[in-house]
């Protein structure tokens, strides 16, 4: 009989025996891809704080030597003469992000749970559509989109933003993938039996048992959004998005380069923070998402 490998207990739990060098060079490891996928965010912030002539100066220095807030002062002192208040940009981008959001995730959750947690005919052939959905890019279905909008005389509202927003099938995707390999049939079905509800299984039981997945929908839904500018549905200057706002401005030339280093860490601070308080929520949510067909 083979020799069995050594077995040490960590945490209550028995896994195999690995010497104390190779966790120590698996989190080195680890440490310096975490710093060098950090980089792009340290010079983003090295560069906002960098007077024009570090700005332009070449080849360009990772470090900041003559660190000003000017560039933010500039920033914030051209949203000023803006004739559309910036606020309303702004008020624009949160209701833009925190309804498409929030659709997404009731819709998507609601069909995930249907597809794969109730029988019924064609939901294979469904769900391979939507499947097939997912090789086309936004733009591919820009001009049946616009002429859906045209029709249901939503162009030029935020309606056209929003409720698209919400078909999003990568959220449907991942929520039914989840839902496959986390919520035990059996569960729902002694939920059935004591007489609960569908709706009130899905919500008291389902969701909750997929948490990380419907954190990292909410993660990717908003960050879209939070970052989407111009839209072909919207004319009007003042149901514009806060990235668009910064576009126009940062349209002036080289003088405000400045404050477009600025306006690009102002823009990312926000998904930034909803992504790291669900990061490891995301983790587990991709490892799950291809478990089964």
């Amino acid at each position: 009989m083979a020799k069995a490998k050594k077995l040490r207990i960590r945490k209550h739990a028995v896994v195999l025996n690995r010497s104390r060098g190779g966790d120590t060079g698996i989190g080195i490891m680890l440490f310096l891809l975490g710093a060098f996928m950090f980089l792009p965010m340290v010079y983003a912030i090295s560069q906002s704080l960098k007077p024009l002539d570090e700005l332009w100066k070449f080849p360009p220095n990772f470090i900041v030597h003559n660190p000003t807030v000017k560039n933010y002062t500039d920033l914030f002192r051209l949203m000023n003469t803006s004739w559309v208040p910036f606020s309303r940009y702004l008020f624009n981008t949160v209701l833009i992000s925190v309804s498409g959001t929030f659709g997404n995730l009731i819709l998507s959750s609601m069909a995930a749970y249907a597809l794969s947690k109730i029988k019924f005919p064609g939901r294979g052939w469904m769900f391979q559509m939507i499947v097939l959905s997912l090789m086309f890019s936004a733009t591919a279905a820009s001009i049946a989109n616009f002429i859906t909008m045209s029709l249901l005389h939503w162009v030029d509202t935020l309606w056209a933003v929003i409720v698209p927003a919400w078909g999003s099938t990568l959220g449907l995707y991942l929520m039914k993938q989840f839902m496959e390999s986390s919520v035990s049939d059996a569960v729902l079905e002694s939920a059935r039996l004591d007489g609960s509800s569908e709706f009130n299984t899905f919500i008291r039981i389902a969701m909750p048992m997929v948490k990380p997945a419907w954190l990292t929908l909410i993660v990717y839904s908003f960050q879209g959004l939070w970052n989407s500018g111009a839209s072909i549905y919207i004319y009007s200057e003042e149901l514009k998005t806060f990235n668009y706002a910064i576009s126009q401005i940062l349209s002036g030339g080289i003088v405000r380069a400045g404050a477009g280093a600025a306006s690009t860490v102002v823009m990312m601070i926000v998904p930034v923070v909803v992504f790291v308080i669900t990061q490891s929520n995301i983790i587990e949510t991709m490892s799950a998402s291809g478990m089964k067909d």
